[in-house]
C-alpha cells in the first residue's frame, strides 16, 4: 500500500470510528444465554441495539436496488473451538422513507447468532470478541460501530445468564417454517412489462392482514412496497409485489419471509420458497396445435418479412446488395442465380440459428422475444461499431483486402463479392432486421411463441422467406440487371453514396445505444466512435497506403485500446442494462436560499456548478462523484445535494461563480454541518480520494 493510500485508510477508518462513538444514537451489547456451558453443546448471543426515540436500524436485506439502508453486520474474533453461526432477523417493521420503503428495527432489538462450542474445547473461561457495525437513521442517517466483547465458561453444568430470557422471547420473535407450504402460490400476473412484473401471492390464513418481505440475493429485485389486494372472502389473502427484470432473468422463485398480523399487537413471520407459477391464461402456456391457426400465421409471416425490406434497419443492406448486383451484372446469369440463392441461404440460416437461441433462452427459464438480440448492451454496441467502420469503409476511409490480414472481420466479409460475401450479406439483412416489427409480423411471432418448438421455427423460416425472396426473384431474372446502366466511373460514387444510408443507420443504432448507458452515455460513447474512427483512418493512411502495416497497425490499436478502456470501460458502465444500473446521486435545484436552509438545518452540502457542454464537469461526474462511494457517503453523511446548470445563461449562478473568482464550470464546492465555516472549494478536477476528503470533512 502506498503513502497516499494508507492515509486515506487512515482518515476514513478514523472518522468511521468517531462516528461511531460520538455521534451513536444507539447503544450496542452483546450477550449471552449461558454463564457456563457444557463442550459439545451450543451458546446463543445476541447483538442488542437500543435505538434513541425516532431512530432505527435495518433488517437483513433493508430495501430493494439502490434504495437507503445497510445490514447490521458482526465481525468476530472467537478463541479456538468455537464457531459462529449466521445473524438470525427478528420480523421487522416496514417503514415509507422519502428514498423509499425500507424494513427496519425501532426501540430495541436483539440479532441472535449462534455459537458452537467443539467437543474437545478446552475447559475454563473464554472471551468473545466482536466489532458491530450498523446504520442508524432518523431524518439523516450515521454509521455506528461498536467493539464488543462477554464471557461465560465451558465447564461441566449448564447454567442461565441474566440475559437468558430475554433472548429466549427475542427467539419467538424469529420467523418459523410455514407448517404448509401449499396455502401459498405465487403467480405472475398476464400484462408483461420489459423492465417489471407483477406477482401475485395467495395465502389462505385467518390474517387480519399480510406481507411479503424478500430476502437479498436473487430476491433483490422485487421492491419492497406491496400492494394488498381484495380478501377472497374465505381466508385468502392476496398481495402485489413488483419485480424488476434482473440481467440474468426473471426470477423462478420468491424467497422471504411472509408477515402476518392476526391482531393489532402481535406479528409473525414464516420462511417460504415459493415457485413462481405461470400467469393464468398468460403467454407461459402453450396453446393446443391447429393448421387453421397456422396457415394465416405463416402468410402474415411471408407478408411480415417482405415488408422487412423497406423498413429502416434493412434498407441500407439492400442498397448494398443492389450495388453488389450492379458490379456484376455482366456475369453469366447461372452465376447472379447462384449468388442469390446463397443470400436467401445466409438469410435462412440466420432466422434457423434466431429461432433456436430463443428456443434455448426459454428452455432454460429465460425471457426470449422478437427482439432480444437487440435488447443486449454488448451486442448494441458491437453492431454499432460495425456499421460507422462499414460507412467509413464505403468512403475509402481504409480498404478491406484478402491481405489484410487482422483486418478480415465483419466489414471485410460484408464488402466481399462472390459466395461468401452474399451469403454474409444475407446474415447482416437477418440481424438488422431483428428490431424491426413490420405490419403483420407481430401477429405471426406472438402466435409462434405459443407454439411447439417446431411450428416456432417454421414460423420464423417463414418471416427469412419474405426478406430473401425479393432478391432472389431479382436474380432469377437477369432481363432486370440488363436494365441497370453498364460499369464505370459512377460506380466509386455510387459506392460513396451508399456509406449515407450506412450513416444513417448508425445513427439510429447510436441514439438507443447511448441513451440507454446513463447521463453521460451520449458523450463518452460518441467519442469512443470518434476513436474508432481515427483508428480506421490512421490503419488506411498510414498502414495501407504508406504500406507501412505495422506502424499503422499499432497505432490504430492504440487509439482503439484508448478509446475502449479510457471510455467506454473508464467513463460509462455501459454493459448492465439500463432498468438495473444503481441510481445517481438525486439532485436538487441550487439557489442561495437552498444553501441556506440546509446549513441553518446543521446538514452538509455539496453544490456542482455543471453544463451539458462541460467536458471536465463530465468526467468530474463519471470518475468521482457518481461512484458506489461518494454516493454511500452522501447517503450516510444525510448531505444535501444542489447543482447548477450552467448550460444555458444564468445571471444568479454567474455571479456566484464570480463570487469564487471562477470564470466557468466546473465548481463542486463542499459546505460543511457546521454553517460558521467557509465552503472547501474543488480543484477542476479531482479525484475520488480528494472528493472523499472533502465529504469527511463536511461531517466533522
Amino acid at each position: 500500500m502506498n503513502r497516499s493510500l494508507f492515509w486515506l485508510f487512515a482518515l476514513v477508518l478514523g472518522f468511521w470510528t468517531w462516528s461511531g462513538t460520538a455521534q451513536s444514537q444507539t447503544k450496542a451489547r452483546l450477550v449471552v444465554d449461558r454463564l457456563e456451558v457444557k463442550p459439545g453443546s451450543q451458546v446463543t448471543a445476541a447483538l442488542e441495539l437500543t435505538m434513541a426515540d425516532g431512530w432505527h436500524t435495518y433488517w437483513r436485506n433493508p430495501s430493494e436496488p439502490g434504495g437507503p439502508g445497510t445490514r447490521t453486520k458482526l465481525m468476530w474474533e472467537l478463541p479456538a473451538g468455537i464457531s459462529a453461526g449466521e445473524i438470525q432477523w427478528p420480523v421487522p417493521a416496514q417503514l415509507t422513507e422519502p428514498a423509499g420503503t425500507t424494513h427496519v428495527y425501532e426501540g430495541k432489538v436483539l440479532l441472535l447468532i449462534p455459537l458452537q462450542i467443539a467437543s474437545n474445547a478446552p475447559s475454563g473461561d473464554v472471551e468473545i470478541n466482536a466489532r458491530a457495525t450498523w446504520l442508524e437513521c432518523q431524518h439523516e442517517c450515521v454509521p455506528g460501530r461498536a467493539e464488543l466483547s462477554v464471557r461465560f465458561k465451558v465447564g461441566s453444568s449448564d447454567t442461565p445468564s441474566p440475559d437468558g430470557n430475554a433472548i429466549a422471547a427475542a427467539a419467538k420473535l424469529l420467523p418459523t417454517k410455514l407448517s404448509d407450504p401449499s396455502k401459498v402460490i405465487a403467480r405472475w400476473e398476464d400484462g408483461e412489462e420489459v423492465e417489471s412484473r407483477r406477482v401475485t401471492i395467495e395465502w389462505t390464513t385467518g390474517a387480519k392482514t399480510a406481507d411479503f418481505y424478500a430476502y437479498e440475493g436473487d430476491n433483490s429485485e422485487v421492491l419492497a412496497k406491496s400492494e394488498l389486494l381484495a380478501s377472497s372472502g374465505n381466508g385468502v389473502m392476496r398481495l402485489r409485489k413488483v419485480v424488476n427484470r434482473p440481467e440474468k432473468g426473471w426470477p423462478d422463485r420468491l424467497v422471504g419471509i411472509l408477515v402476518a398480523e392476526p391482531n393489532t399487537s402481535e406479528r409473525r413471520g414464516f420462511e417460504v420458497d415459493l415457485p413462481i407459477r405461470p400467469a393464468a391464461g398468460g403467454t407461459e402456456s402453450v396453446e393446443p396445435f391447429s393448421f387453421a391457426a397456422l396457415l394465416p400465421m405463416l402468410g402474415a409471416a411471408l407478408l411480415g418479412g417482405l415488408i422487412l425490406n423497406i423498413m429502416p434497419c434493412v434498407l441500407p443492406v439492400i442498397a448494398l446488395k443492389v450495388l453488389g448486383f450492379v458490379r456484376q451484372a455482366g456475369n453469366h446469369p447461372k452465376r447472379v442465380r447462384k449468388l442469390g440463392l446463397v443470400y436467401g441461404l445466409g438469410v435462412l440460416t440466420s432466422f434457423l440459428v434466431l429461432a433456436l437461441v430463443l428456443l434455448g433462452v426459454q428452455a432454460a427459464g429465460g425471457d426470449a422475444n422478437w427482439s432480444t438480440a437487440f435488447q443486449n448492451p454488448i451486442f448494441r454496441v458491437v453492431m454499432c461499431v460495425l456499421m460507422v467502420l462499414v460507412a467509413l469503409n464505403l468512403f475509402g476511409v481504409f480498404e478491406v483486402t484478402l491481405s489484410s490480414g487482422t483486418l478480415t472481420s465483419a466489414t471485410q466479409i460484408i464488402a466481399r463479392e462472390g459466395a461468401q460475401g452474399a451469403f454474409f450479406n444475407g446474415v447482416l439483412a437477418a440481424v438488422l432486421a431483428t428490431p424491426c416489427t413490420a405490419p403483420f409480423l407481430a401477429t405471426a411471432v406472438a402466435f409462434a411463441f405459443t407454439q411447439p418448438p417446431l411450428v416456432l421455427i417454421l414460423v420464423f423460416l417463414t418471416v427469412g422467406l419474405g426478406l430473401a425472396l425479393p432478391f432472389v426473384l431479382l436474380c432469377w431474372q437477369p432481363a432486370w440487371l440488363k436494365l441497370m446502366p453498364k460499369p464505370g466511373d459512377w460506380m466509386v460514387r455510387f459506392k460513396t453514396a451508399m456509406g449515407f444510408p450506412i450513416v444513417g443507420t448508425a445513427i439510429w443504432m447510436f441514439w438507443f445505444t447511448a441513451g440507454r448507458m446513463g447521463e453521460s452515455g451520449v458523450l463518452w460513447f460518441g467519442l469512443f466512435l470518434v476513436l474508432v474512427a481515427a483508428a480506421a483512418w490512421v490503419w488506411g493512411e498510414f498502414g495501407q497506403r504508406a504500406q507501412k502495416p505495422l506502424a499503422g497497425g499499432i497505432a490504430a490499436l492504440v487509439l482503439l485500446l484508448g478509446g475502449y478502456f479510457g471510455l467506454l470501460e473508464g467513463m460509462l458502465d455501459w454493459r448492465t442494462p439500463l432498468s438495473q444500473k444503481k441510481p445517481k446521486i438525486e439532485w436538487q435545484p441550487w439557489s442561495r436560499t437552498a444553501v441556506a436552509e440546509a446549513k441553518t438545518a446543521g446538514k452538509p452540502v455539496l453544490v456542482d456548478f455543471t453544463a451539458d457542454n462541460c467536458a471536465n464537469c463530465k468526467f468530474n461526474k463519471a470518475r468521482s462523484l457518481n461512484i458506489a462511494p461518494t454516493i454511500e457517503r452522501l447517503k450516510a453523511g444525510g448531505f444535501v445535494t444542489l447543482e447548477g446548470d450552467f448550460t444555458d445563461a444564468d445571471p444568479e449562478i454567474a455571479a456566484e461563480l464570480k463570487r469564487f473568482k471562477r470564470r466557468g464550470v466546473p465548481l463542486v464546492l463542499v459546505y460543511s454541518k457546521d454553517g460558521s465555516k467557509p465552503p472547501r472549494e474543488m480543484p477542476t478536477i479531482f479525484s475520488p480520494e480528494e472528493i472523499q476528503a472533502a465529504l469527511d470533512w463536511a461531517v466533522k
